[in-house]
């Protein structure tokens, strides 16, 4: 690792699993805080809206501010408003009030994210017609599965591939592993992507996505991390225990 200024978090098997903060999460997070160190708070949760992140977060004893926290749902509300387009949402309920400023009505694009028990034969159907009518599709994510307390269950991705599959249409991803998302969480930072260090649990989208975005790199043996992940890590990442493990990594990398 070079000189880290600042850092970008994943939530969910990182600092939590579930509703439950992980051992030495707090402590962690409160010594990055105590050197300063800039920080971002970048998810690809899609089954809850900022709103309730923010509160659970608050719950659990970690309060962040509304400005560290970088969601998809942000990303595609600022897409569809640069080209004017209203969303056909296949996301979770919880989720649709983060859209509730961008337009309704005129054009739409297909915008996908992990709706959970809404990903009926009906809602994929209508979301694949607008498709083969010419809509765009934008994904929030394309995971693959994440983890539950009970155990790991499939997330937006499956469901993005088929509809890319049946249409024949390639979807725009607008959160992890997609770069501008790095690259404008890092920014908010004020630090170049070189200088900041990603810290996920996710091999693909946290880890590989973010060096392939130029940007440094952590894998967290937490979460939905499983050993066969060695297998697919970029050359360049790192792999340590946890979220206390990568903290002591970067402090010690950090300038000053």
């Amino acid at each position: 690792m070079t000189t880290v200024q600042g850092a970008l978090l994943d939530l969910d098997g990182v600092l939590y699993v579930g509703g439950t903060l992980l051992p030495g999460a707090r402590e962690a997070l409160e010594r990055l805080r105590a050197r300063a160190m800039p920080v971002r708070f970048v998810t690809n949760t899609t089954r809850r809206p900022r709103r309730m992140i923010l509160a659970d977060l608050s719950a659990m004893g970690v309060t962040i501010g509304d400005e560290e926290l970088v969601t998809p749902s942000g990303a595609a509300c600022a897409w569809l408003k640069e080209r004017g387009l209203s969303p056909h949402l296949l996301v979770h309920p919880n989720l649709k009030e983060d859209f509730t400023d961008v337009l309704s009505g005129g054009a739409q694009a297909v915008v996908i994210g992990d709706a959970g028990s809404g990903f009926t034969y009906g809602a994929l159907n209508r979301a694949f017609r607008l498709l083969m009518s010419g809509a765009p599709l934008l994904a929030l994510a394309k995971n693959r599965y994440f983890r539950e307390p009970d155990g790991l269950s499939l997330d937006a991705g499956p469901f993005v591939a088929a509809l890319e599959f049946a249409s024949g249409r390639s979807a725009e991803v607008v959160g992890k592993p997609a770069p501008a998302f790095f690259r404008t969480a890092a920014a908010g930072l004020g630090c170049l992507p070189e200088d900041t260090v990603m810290v996920g649990d996710d091999v693909e989208a946290d880890v590989n996505g973010a060096v392939a975005a130029g940007l440094q790199a952590i894998l967290v043996r937490t979460g939905k991390f499983q050993e066969q992940d060695l297998e697919r890590l970029h050359a360049d990442a790192a792999v340590v225990a946890d979220f206390a493990a990568a903290v002591d990594r970067i402090l010690a990398e950090s300038a000053g």
